[in-house]
């Protein structure tokens, strides 16, 4: 959700720029800065870009520069100012305090200092108008283009996941076998001279080896991660969704992990995990 878009457009000595930053936020955080004049149109504004900026925490300034002869800005009331401070130092006078901030505290004081407000007309609202959408404009496009980049980033991950778990599937049919065969040879030299139940050994080992089994798993997750790329292509806003996907893909590598019971498959597992703490980090610039 990361965005910048710049705009300005020079138009009868008035220049008008339009900026528009962007960081990533879980909602629409909208701080729009415009000159006082243009102070009836700022809904008007905050409409436009919550219809086009879903999710961030969005900055738009907007400056209106005028040439030195059209400037316009405060005005200090000269005789007003010469009372208070005549005032102020007869007062002083008497009272034998120190008088180096007199000019400072008469500034302060009501109608000394009066501020003219910048006009705005109709043709000046219509160049600004046009300006903002520019900016907006760039503002998508420069997220579009980091779309592009962020979409290739998490097709790579996913790719890398299943490259991991493509090594899952050629080890995961060894595995079992090897388990039989330490569980025959631990009781071949462990209990060759105790009498035990041979069908209840048979059921508790057929329960522990079930226990270890991860086909489920392997299957989940080859589809969450199909179905990650599949909503990765989609035309639609989809980075909750993908969200969403990602803790599923998750879910199945960490049950993976825990039953895996296999040094190389665990291995596997932590190459896993890391490409999606990747991926998990990257979705928080995902709409």
């Amino acid at each position: 959700m990361t965005g910048y878009g710049l705009a300005s457009t020079d138009h009868e000595n008035v220049k008008f720029s339009v900026e528009i930053k962007s960081l990533n936020s879980k909602f629409l955080e909208l701080n729009l800065k415009l000159p006082r004049a243009y102070a009836d149109k700022e809904l008007f504004l905050r409409n436009l870009c919550s219809k086009d900026i879903e999710r961030g925490k969005v900055t738009v300034s907007i400056n209106v520069e005028r040439t030195d002869d059209q400037q316009k800005g405060a005005q200090i009331n000269a005789q007003l100012l010469k009372k208070y401070y005549t005032q102020l130092a007869e007062i002083n006078e008497e009272l034998g305090a120190n008088a180096s901030n007199l000019l400072q505290a008469a500034l302060n004081f009501p109608d000394v200092i009066s501020y003219t407000e910048e006009d705005s007309n109709e043709n000046d609202w219509a160049v600004l108008h046009q300006t903002f959408l520019k900016a907006l404009e760039n503002f998508n496009q420069f997220r579009n283009m980091e779309g592009n980049v962020l979409n290739e980033d998490l097709e790579l991950r996913i790719k890398n996941i299943l490259s991991f778990f493509a090594q899952v599937e050629v080890l995961a049919p060894l595995r079992i076998p090897q388990v039989k065969a330490r569980l025959n040879q631990f009781l071949e030299e462990n209990l060759v001279k105790i009498n035990i139940d041979q069908n209840r050994l048979e059921q508790e080992l057929i329960y522990y080896i079930d226990k270890l089994d991860i086909t489920e798993e392997r299957i989940r997750l080859k589809s969450h991660c199909d179905y990650f790329i599949e909503t990765l292509k989609g035309k639609d806003t989809n980075g909750k969704k993908l969200g969403f996907i990602s803790q599923e893909i998750g879910r199945e590598i960490n049950t993976m992990g825990a039953k895996a019971n296999d040094a190389q498959i665990q291995q596997l597992v932590v190459g896993m995990k890391e490409e999606l703490e990747k991926i998990k980090e990257q979705l928080l610039n995902v709409l």
